[in-house]
Protein backbone atom coordinates (compact mmCIF):
# COMPACT_ATOMS: atom_id res chain seq x y z
CA UNK A 1 0.00 0.00 0.00
CA UNK A 2 1.36 3.14 -1.05
CA UNK A 3 -0.49 6.68 -0.64
CA UNK A 4 -0.06 9.68 -2.76
CA UNK A 5 -0.82 14.01 -2.14
CA UNK A 6 -3.75 15.78 -3.23
CA UNK A 7 -1.70 17.81 -4.73
CA UNK A 8 0.59 15.74 -6.91
CA UNK A 9 4.13 16.76 -5.98
CA UNK A 10 5.34 15.60 -2.50
CA UNK A 11 6.57 11.68 -3.09
CA UNK A 12 5.11 8.87 -2.78
CA UNK A 13 5.16 7.24 0.45
CA UNK A 14 4.32 4.27 2.03
CA UNK A 15 1.91 4.01 5.52
CA UNK A 16 5.00 4.65 8.42
CA UNK A 17 6.45 7.94 6.01
CA UNK A 18 3.04 8.85 5.84
CA UNK A 19 2.35 8.26 9.70
CA UNK A 20 5.16 10.74 10.40
CA UNK A 21 5.65 13.11 7.51
CA UNK A 22 1.39 14.06 8.23
CA UNK A 23 1.24 16.81 5.31
CA UNK A 24 2.85 16.38 2.19
CA UNK A 25 5.80 18.55 1.49
CA UNK A 26 3.43 19.78 -1.44
CA UNK A 27 0.66 21.03 1.07
CA UNK A 28 -1.52 18.12 0.02
CA UNK A 29 -3.07 15.61 2.20
CA UNK A 30 -1.91 12.03 1.53
CA UNK A 31 -4.33 9.30 0.74
CA UNK A 32 -4.20 5.52 -0.71
CA UNK A 33 -3.09 5.20 -4.68
CA UNK A 34 -5.42 3.02 -4.52
CA UNK A 35 -8.67 2.14 -2.49
CA UNK A 36 -8.49 -1.33 -0.71
CA UNK A 37 -11.99 -3.84 -1.79
CA UNK A 38 -13.36 -5.70 0.76
CA UNK A 39 -16.20 -8.01 -1.20
CA UNK A 40 -19.26 -9.49 0.39
CA UNK A 41 -18.33 -12.67 1.47
CA UNK A 42 -15.35 -11.17 3.32
CA UNK A 43 -17.84 -8.99 5.23
CA UNK A 44 -20.18 -11.95 6.15
CA UNK A 45 -17.10 -14.02 7.84
CA UNK A 46 -16.30 -10.54 9.55
CA UNK A 47 -19.85 -10.08 11.40
CA UNK A 48 -19.41 -11.20 15.12
CA UNK A 49 -15.77 -10.48 15.68
CA UNK A 50 -15.04 -7.93 18.22
CA UNK A 51 -14.17 -4.04 17.67
CA UNK A 52 -10.48 -5.22 18.10
CA UNK A 53 -10.56 -7.78 15.80
CA UNK A 54 -12.79 -6.23 13.08
CA UNK A 55 -9.75 -3.29 13.52
CA UNK A 56 -6.92 -5.38 12.52
CA UNK A 57 -8.40 -7.13 9.68
CA UNK A 58 -9.42 -3.42 8.36
CA UNK A 59 -5.59 -1.83 9.65
CA UNK A 60 -3.38 -4.19 7.83
CA UNK A 61 -5.22 -3.00 4.41
CA UNK A 62 -3.71 0.29 5.07
CA UNK A 63 -0.32 -0.35 6.84
CA UNK A 64 0.28 -2.76 4.52
CA UNK A 65 4.00 -4.86 5.14
CA UNK A 66 5.54 -1.53 7.21
CA UNK A 67 4.30 -2.73 10.62
CA UNK A 68 4.83 -6.55 11.41
CA UNK A 69 0.97 -7.89 11.87
CA UNK A 70 2.19 -9.03 15.19
CA UNK A 71 3.56 -5.80 16.42
CA UNK A 72 0.09 -3.91 14.80
CA UNK A 73 -2.22 -6.62 16.70
CA UNK A 74 -0.33 -5.99 19.99
CA UNK A 75 -1.20 -2.21 19.11
CA UNK A 76 -4.91 -2.97 18.72
CA UNK A 77 -5.51 -4.94 21.55
CA UNK A 78 -3.64 -2.52 23.98
CA UNK A 79 -5.98 0.24 22.29
CA UNK A 80 -9.21 -1.16 22.74
CA UNK A 81 -8.41 -2.81 26.00
CA UNK A 82 -8.82 0.59 27.85
CA UNK A 83 -12.09 1.52 26.72
CA UNK A 84 -14.99 1.78 29.65
CA UNK A 85 -17.33 -0.29 27.28
CA UNK A 86 -16.95 -3.84 26.52
CA UNK A 87 -18.69 -3.69 23.34
CA UNK A 88 -15.92 -0.29 22.57
CA UNK A 89 -18.67 1.29 20.14
CA UNK A 90 -22.05 0.45 21.11
CA UNK A 91 -25.01 1.11 19.50
CA UNK A 92 -28.16 1.89 21.19
CA UNK A 93 -31.82 2.31 19.42
CA UNK A 94 -33.59 5.63 19.48
CA UNK A 95 -36.36 4.60 17.21
CA UNK A 96 -37.57 2.86 14.08
CA UNK A 97 -34.14 2.39 12.16
CA UNK A 98 -33.03 5.44 14.20
CA UNK A 99 -29.56 4.48 16.17
CA UNK A 100 -26.73 5.83 18.05
CA UNK A 101 -23.32 4.67 17.75
CA UNK A 102 -21.66 5.95 21.28
CA UNK A 103 -18.07 6.61 20.56
CA UNK A 104 -17.28 8.38 23.61
CA UNK A 105 -16.62 5.18 25.72
CA UNK A 106 -12.58 6.25 25.27
CA UNK A 107 -10.10 7.76 27.98
CA UNK A 108 -11.29 11.34 27.08
CA UNK A 109 -14.99 10.65 25.98
CA UNK A 110 -15.00 11.86 22.32
CA UNK A 111 -14.85 9.86 19.36
CA UNK A 112 -11.41 10.96 18.61
CA UNK A 113 -10.04 8.22 21.25
CA UNK A 114 -10.31 5.81 18.71
CA UNK A 115 -8.07 7.04 16.36
CA UNK A 116 -5.39 8.51 18.79
CA UNK A 117 -4.59 5.93 21.19
CA UNK A 118 -3.54 3.93 18.29
CA UNK A 119 -1.59 6.84 16.70
CA UNK A 120 0.18 7.03 19.96
CA UNK A 121 1.20 3.79 20.38
CA UNK A 122 2.00 3.59 16.25
CA UNK A 123 4.25 6.58 16.59
CA UNK A 124 6.12 5.22 19.51
CA UNK A 125 6.95 2.00 17.42
CA UNK A 126 7.97 4.31 14.30
CA UNK A 127 10.39 6.22 16.30
CA UNK A 128 12.20 3.78 18.00
CA UNK A 129 12.37 1.26 15.73
CA UNK A 130 14.21 4.07 13.82
CA UNK A 131 16.24 5.54 16.49
CA UNK A 132 14.71 8.59 15.75
CA UNK A 133 12.39 12.23 17.99
CA UNK A 134 9.59 13.89 17.20
CA UNK A 135 7.33 16.88 17.70
CA UNK A 136 3.57 16.59 17.25
CA UNK A 137 2.01 19.65 16.03
CA UNK A 138 -2.11 19.71 16.14
CA UNK A 139 -4.67 22.31 16.37
CA UNK A 140 -7.77 21.64 18.36
CA UNK A 141 -11.67 22.62 18.13
CA UNK A 142 -11.93 20.96 21.76
CA UNK A 143 -11.85 16.91 21.04
CA UNK A 144 -8.39 16.42 19.20
CA UNK A 145 -6.44 17.76 21.37
CA UNK A 146 -7.13 16.27 24.68
CA UNK A 147 -7.18 12.85 22.75
CA UNK A 148 -3.93 13.54 21.42
CA UNK A 149 -2.43 15.09 24.55
CA UNK A 150 -3.81 11.73 26.46
CA UNK A 151 -2.67 9.40 23.75
CA UNK A 152 1.25 10.82 23.92
CA UNK A 153 1.82 12.26 27.61
CA UNK A 154 5.45 10.80 29.20
CA UNK A 155 6.43 8.78 25.93
CA UNK A 156 10.08 9.38 25.79
CA UNK A 157 10.64 10.11 22.14
CA UNK A 158 7.76 12.69 21.69
CA UNK A 159 6.98 16.06 22.25
CA UNK A 160 3.65 17.70 21.73
CA UNK A 161 2.72 21.12 20.72
CA UNK A 162 -1.39 21.55 20.87
CA UNK A 163 -3.18 24.96 19.67
CA UNK A 164 -7.17 25.63 21.30
CA UNK A 165 -8.36 28.92 20.55
CA UNK A 166 -8.29 31.03 23.86
CA UNK A 167 -11.99 30.81 25.10
CA UNK A 168 -13.72 28.89 22.39
CA UNK A 169 -13.67 25.26 23.55
CA UNK A 170 -15.94 24.04 26.42
CA UNK A 171 -14.12 24.08 30.12
CA UNK A 172 -14.38 20.02 30.24
CA UNK A 173 -12.37 20.59 26.63
CA UNK A 174 -9.71 22.89 27.72
CA UNK A 175 -9.04 21.48 31.18
CA UNK A 176 -9.02 17.83 29.93
CA UNK A 177 -5.73 19.59 28.37
CA UNK A 178 -4.04 21.84 30.21
CA UNK A 179 -4.29 19.86 33.23
CA UNK A 180 -1.92 17.10 32.11
CA UNK A 181 0.87 18.89 33.61
CA UNK A 182 3.99 16.04 31.89
CA UNK A 183 6.79 17.46 30.60
CA UNK A 184 6.21 16.62 27.21
CA UNK A 185 2.97 18.59 26.77
CA UNK A 186 2.60 22.10 25.83
CA UNK A 187 -0.81 23.35 25.79
CA UNK A 188 -1.13 26.63 23.71
CA UNK A 189 -3.70 28.70 23.78
CA UNK A 190 -4.49 31.27 20.53
CA UNK A 191 -5.90 34.39 20.12
CA UNK A 192 -8.26 33.85 17.29
CA UNK A 193 -9.97 31.09 15.90
CA UNK A 194 -9.52 27.23 15.19
CA UNK A 195 -9.47 27.88 11.69
CA UNK A 196 -6.19 30.57 12.55
CA UNK A 197 -4.60 27.66 14.66
CA UNK A 198 -4.69 24.58 11.95
CA UNK A 199 -3.59 27.65 8.93
CA UNK A 200 -0.78 28.40 11.44
CA UNK A 201 0.09 24.32 11.80
CA UNK A 202 0.06 24.47 8.16
CA UNK A 203 2.14 27.04 7.43
CA UNK A 204 4.76 25.55 10.15
CA UNK A 205 4.30 21.84 7.88
CA UNK A 206 5.11 24.21 5.05
CA UNK A 207 8.84 25.70 5.99
CA UNK A 208 10.58 22.32 5.43
CA UNK A 209 13.76 23.40 7.10
CA UNK A 210 11.75 23.70 10.70
CA UNK A 211 9.80 20.71 9.95
CA UNK A 212 12.97 18.60 9.45
CA UNK A 213 15.06 20.52 12.00
CA UNK A 214 12.31 19.57 14.88
CA UNK A 215 11.08 16.42 13.10
CA UNK A 216 7.77 17.92 13.02
CA UNK A 217 4.71 15.42 12.52
CA UNK A 218 1.23 15.85 12.52
CA UNK A 219 -1.92 14.58 14.88
CA UNK A 220 -5.01 16.02 13.71
CA UNK A 221 -6.89 14.34 10.77
CA UNK A 222 -4.55 15.86 8.08
CA UNK A 223 -2.56 12.80 9.37
CA UNK A 224 -4.23 9.64 7.46
CA UNK A 225 -3.42 7.25 10.00
CA UNK A 226 -6.22 9.40 11.95
CA UNK A 227 -8.64 8.45 8.89
CA UNK A 228 -7.95 5.09 8.79
CA UNK A 229 -8.57 3.89 12.12
CA UNK A 230 -11.92 5.56 11.95
CA UNK A 231 -12.99 3.79 9.18
CA UNK A 232 -13.63 0.67 11.22
CA UNK A 233 -16.75 2.02 13.22
CA UNK A 234 -18.50 2.40 10.14
CA UNK A 235 -18.22 -1.25 9.10
CA UNK A 236 -18.41 -2.08 12.65
CA UNK A 237 -21.82 -0.77 13.07
CA UNK A 238 -22.78 -1.54 9.18
CA UNK A 239 -21.96 -5.32 10.47
CA UNK A 240 -23.94 -5.25 13.05
CA UNK A 241 -27.14 -3.69 11.59
CA UNK A 242 -27.01 -6.33 8.55
CA UNK A 243 -24.33 -4.96 5.93
CA UNK A 244 -23.74 -6.38 3.30
CA UNK A 245 -27.27 -7.45 2.96
CA UNK A 246 -28.73 -4.49 3.28
CA UNK A 247 -27.25 -0.97 3.06
CA UNK A 248 -27.00 1.60 6.05
CA UNK A 249 -27.06 5.41 6.38
CA UNK A 250 -24.57 7.32 8.69
CA UNK A 251 -25.95 10.73 10.27
CA UNK A 252 -22.21 12.53 11.17
CA UNK A 253 -22.02 15.57 13.29
CA UNK A 254 -18.90 17.33 11.62
CA UNK A 255 -16.74 20.57 11.19
CA UNK A 256 -13.72 19.49 9.67
CA UNK A 257 -14.92 16.61 7.71
CA UNK A 258 -12.82 13.91 9.23
CA UNK A 259 -15.39 11.88 10.70
CA UNK A 260 -17.25 11.77 7.43
CA UNK A 261 -14.66 11.28 5.40
CA UNK A 262 -13.97 8.26 7.23
CA UNK A 263 -17.81 7.08 5.93
CA UNK A 264 -17.08 8.08 2.53
CA UNK A 265 -13.68 5.94 2.84
CA UNK A 266 -15.98 2.61 4.06
CA UNK A 267 -17.84 3.32 1.12
CA UNK A 268 -15.67 2.62 -1.29
CA UNK A 269 -14.02 0.03 0.05
CA UNK A 270 -17.05 -2.08 -0.10
CA UNK A 271 -19.27 -1.15 2.75
CA UNK A 272 -23.37 -0.59 1.39
CA UNK A 273 -23.82 3.21 2.39
CA UNK A 274 -27.05 4.38 1.58
CA UNK A 275 -26.37 8.10 2.53
CA UNK A 276 -23.53 10.15 4.65
CA UNK A 277 -25.82 12.61 6.15
CA UNK A 278 -23.45 15.98 6.79
CA UNK A 279 -24.44 17.25 10.10
CA UNK A 280 -23.63 21.12 10.64
CA UNK A 281 -24.20 23.93 13.22
CA UNK A 282 -24.75 27.32 11.75
CA UNK A 283 -21.00 27.22 10.43
CA UNK A 284 -22.63 25.50 7.77
CA UNK A 285 -20.10 25.75 4.44
CA UNK A 286 -19.88 21.91 4.52
CA UNK A 287 -24.11 21.66 4.55
CA UNK A 288 -24.04 24.58 1.94
CA UNK A 289 -21.76 22.52 -0.36
CA UNK A 290 -24.00 19.05 -0.40
CA UNK A 291 -27.24 21.15 -0.45
CA UNK A 292 -26.34 23.50 -3.70
CA UNK A 293 -22.84 23.46 -4.25
CA UNK A 294 -22.12 26.79 -2.66
CA UNK A 295 -18.19 26.27 -0.53
CA UNK A 296 -17.47 29.42 0.73
CA UNK A 297 -16.14 30.69 4.02
CA UNK A 298 -17.56 32.88 6.31
CA UNK A 299 -17.02 34.09 9.78
CA UNK A 300 -16.27 31.14 12.66
CA UNK A 301 -19.94 31.94 14.77
CA UNK A 302 -19.64 30.60 18.33
CA UNK A 303 -21.91 27.52 19.63
CA UNK A 304 -22.95 25.46 21.89
CA UNK A 305 -21.52 22.30 19.68
CA UNK A 306 -17.81 24.37 19.22
CA UNK A 307 -15.96 21.26 18.01
CA UNK A 308 -18.06 21.95 14.74
CA UNK A 309 -17.38 26.21 14.78
CA UNK A 310 -14.93 25.50 11.88
CA UNK A 311 -15.19 27.20 8.34
CA UNK A 312 -12.42 26.05 6.78
CA UNK A 313 -12.70 21.93 6.54
CA UNK A 314 -9.51 20.72 5.77
CA UNK A 315 -10.46 16.92 5.12
CA UNK A 316 -12.47 18.15 2.16
CA UNK A 317 -9.86 18.75 0.04
CA UNK A 318 -9.43 14.47 -0.05
CA UNK A 319 -12.69 14.45 -1.36
CA UNK A 320 -12.24 17.20 -3.68
CA UNK A 321 -9.16 15.55 -5.43
CA UNK A 322 -11.43 12.60 -6.16
CA UNK A 323 -13.80 14.73 -7.54
CA UNK A 324 -11.20 16.28 -9.84
CA UNK A 325 -10.46 13.21 -11.14
CA UNK A 326 -7.21 12.31 -9.17
CA UNK A 327 -5.78 15.28 -10.50
CA UNK A 328 -3.31 17.36 -8.20
CA UNK A 329 -2.90 20.25 -10.54
CA UNK A 330 -6.79 20.99 -10.72
CA UNK A 331 -7.12 20.07 -6.88
CA UNK A 332 -4.34 22.79 -5.83
CA UNK A 333 -5.17 25.05 -8.29
CA UNK A 334 -8.89 25.01 -6.86
CA UNK A 335 -7.67 25.32 -3.57
CA UNK A 336 -5.00 28.39 -4.01
CA UNK A 337 -8.71 29.86 -5.36
CA UNK A 338 -10.58 29.15 -2.63
CA UNK A 339 -7.35 30.93 -0.36
CA UNK A 340 -7.09 34.14 -2.88
CA UNK A 341 -10.96 34.36 -3.07
CA UNK A 342 -12.50 32.65 -0.16
CA UNK A 343 -14.53 30.45 -2.72
CA UNK A 344 -14.47 27.29 -4.00
CA UNK A 345 -14.48 26.62 -8.38
CA UNK A 346 -16.94 23.48 -8.71
CA UNK A 347 -18.27 22.12 -11.38
CA UNK A 348 -22.11 20.76 -11.68
CA UNK A 349 -20.85 17.79 -12.24
CA UNK A 350 -18.49 17.44 -9.58
CA UNK A 351 -21.41 18.93 -7.64
CA UNK A 352 -23.72 15.74 -8.74
CA UNK A 353 -21.36 13.26 -7.71
CA UNK A 354 -20.91 14.57 -4.47
CA UNK A 355 -24.62 14.49 -3.69
CA UNK A 356 -25.13 10.90 -5.02
CA UNK A 357 -23.63 9.54 -1.91
CA UNK A 358 -23.59 12.97 0.53
CA UNK A 359 -26.40 14.87 1.79
CA UNK A 360 -26.37 17.61 4.35
CA UNK A 361 -28.22 19.75 7.07
CA UNK A 362 -27.72 22.52 9.86
CA UNK A 363 -29.24 22.84 13.13
CA UNK A 364 -28.86 26.11 14.90
CA UNK A 365 -28.30 26.56 18.68
CA UNK A 366 -32.25 26.57 19.18
CA UNK A 367 -33.12 22.99 17.36
CA UNK A 368 -29.81 21.69 18.63
CA UNK A 369 -31.68 22.39 22.58
CA UNK A 370 -34.39 21.04 21.42
CA UNK A 371 -33.75 17.86 20.07
CA UNK A 372 -31.95 17.62 23.54
CA UNK A 373 -34.48 17.81 25.41
CA UNK A 374 -36.83 15.89 23.18
CA UNK A 375 -34.55 12.30 22.90
CA UNK A 376 -34.53 12.73 26.66
CA UNK A 377 -38.01 12.80 26.91
CA UNK A 378 -38.52 10.18 24.76
CA UNK A 379 -36.08 7.73 25.58
CA UNK A 380 -34.08 8.89 28.78
CA UNK A 381 -31.14 9.76 26.50
CA UNK A 382 -28.94 12.60 27.09
CA UNK A 383 -27.20 13.87 24.40
CA UNK A 384 -24.41 16.07 23.58
CA UNK A 385 -24.63 19.07 21.56
CA UNK A 386 -23.01 17.50 18.68
CA UNK A 387 -25.04 14.13 18.85
CA UNK A 388 -27.94 16.33 19.00
CA UNK A 389 -26.63 18.02 16.06
CA UNK A 390 -26.37 14.16 14.28
CA UNK A 391 -29.64 13.63 15.51
CA UNK A 392 -31.77 16.67 14.13
CA UNK A 393 -30.26 16.48 10.44
CA UNK A 394 -30.37 12.79 10.43
CA UNK A 395 -34.32 13.25 10.83
CA UNK A 396 -34.55 15.63 8.36
CA UNK A 397 -32.76 13.80 6.09
CA UNK A 398 -33.29 9.84 6.96
CA UNK A 399 -33.95 7.79 3.45
CA UNK A 400 -37.35 6.17 3.61
CA UNK A 401 -36.34 2.59 4.59
CA UNK A 402 -33.13 2.13 5.57
CA UNK A 403 -31.69 2.05 8.99
CA UNK A 404 -29.47 5.32 10.50
CA UNK A 405 -26.92 5.18 12.52
CA UNK A 406 -25.64 8.92 14.19
CA UNK A 407 -22.61 8.97 15.19
CA UNK A 408 -22.17 9.87 19.04
CA UNK A 409 -19.36 12.40 19.32
CA UNK A 410 -18.90 13.19 22.80
CA UNK A 411 -20.29 12.18 26.53
CA UNK A 412 -23.01 14.37 27.45
CA UNK A 413 -20.58 15.88 30.59
CA UNK A 414 -17.70 17.56 28.07
CA UNK A 415 -21.05 20.24 27.81
CA UNK A 416 -22.88 20.30 31.01
CA UNK A 417 -23.96 23.74 30.36
CA UNK A 418 -25.18 23.30 27.50
CA UNK A 419 -27.20 19.66 28.59
CA UNK A 420 -28.31 21.72 31.87
CA UNK A 421 -30.23 24.83 29.58
CA UNK A 422 -31.88 21.89 28.12
CA UNK A 423 -33.03 19.55 30.37
CA UNK A 424 -32.35 20.71 33.57
CA UNK A 425 -29.70 18.04 34.80
CA UNK A 426 -25.95 18.66 34.76
CA UNK A 427 -24.43 15.38 33.52
CA UNK A 428 -21.47 14.08 35.96
CA UNK A 429 -18.16 13.08 34.82
CA UNK A 430 -16.69 9.66 35.25
CA UNK A 431 -15.35 8.84 38.42
CA UNK A 432 -12.00 8.58 37.71
CA UNK A 433 -12.42 12.38 35.96
CA UNK A 434 -14.31 13.65 38.89
CA UNK A 435 -11.90 16.28 40.45
CA UNK A 436 -10.68 17.68 36.96
CA UNK A 437 -12.16 21.30 37.67
CA UNK A 438 -9.72 21.18 40.90
CA UNK A 439 -6.59 20.07 38.95
CA UNK A 440 -4.04 22.79 38.46
CA UNK A 441 -4.05 23.60 34.43
CA UNK A 442 -0.70 24.85 32.59
CA UNK A 443 -0.78 26.19 28.98
CA UNK A 444 0.61 29.25 27.39
CA UNK A 445 -0.94 32.07 25.59
CA UNK A 446 0.46 33.73 21.72
CA UNK A 447 -0.97 35.65 18.81
CA UNK A 448 -2.00 33.74 15.65
CA UNK A 449 1.11 33.93 13.80
CA UNK A 450 3.64 31.22 12.69
CA UNK A 451 6.63 32.82 13.79
CA UNK A 452 6.14 33.72 17.21
CA UNK A 453 4.65 29.39 17.44
CA UNK A 454 7.98 28.13 16.05
CA UNK A 455 10.22 30.28 18.62
CA UNK A 456 8.33 28.39 21.19
CA UNK A 457 8.57 25.28 19.81
CA UNK A 458 12.16 25.44 19.32
CA UNK A 459 12.86 26.40 22.63
CA UNK A 460 10.26 24.08 24.51
CA UNK A 461 11.08 20.95 22.79
CA UNK A 462 12.94 18.50 24.17
CA UNK A 463 16.54 17.73 22.66
CA UNK A 464 17.54 14.36 24.64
Amino acid sequence: MHYISTRGRAPRLDFSEVLLDGLGRDGGLYLPETWPQIDADTLRRWRGLSYADLAKRIMRLFVGTTIAPADLDRMIDDTYRGFDHRAVAPLKQLGPDEWVMELFHGPTLAFKDFALQLLGRLFDHVLDRSDRRGVILGATSGDTGSAAIEACRDRARLDVFILHPLGRTSEVQRRQMTTVLSPNIHNIAIQGTFDDAQDMVKAAFGDEGFRDTVGLTAINSINWARIAAQVVYYFHAGLALGAPDRPIAFSVPTGNFGDVYAGYIAARMGLPVAKLIVATNENDILARFFRDGDYSSAGVRPTLSPSMDIQVASNFERLLFDLKGRDGEATAAAIATFRATGRLPVTPAEVAEAQALFDAGAADDTRTLSTIRTVFGETGEILDPHTAVGVAVGRDRKPAGVPVVVLSTAHPAKFPDAVERAIGRRPALPERMADLMERPERFETLEADVSGLKSHIMSHRRNV
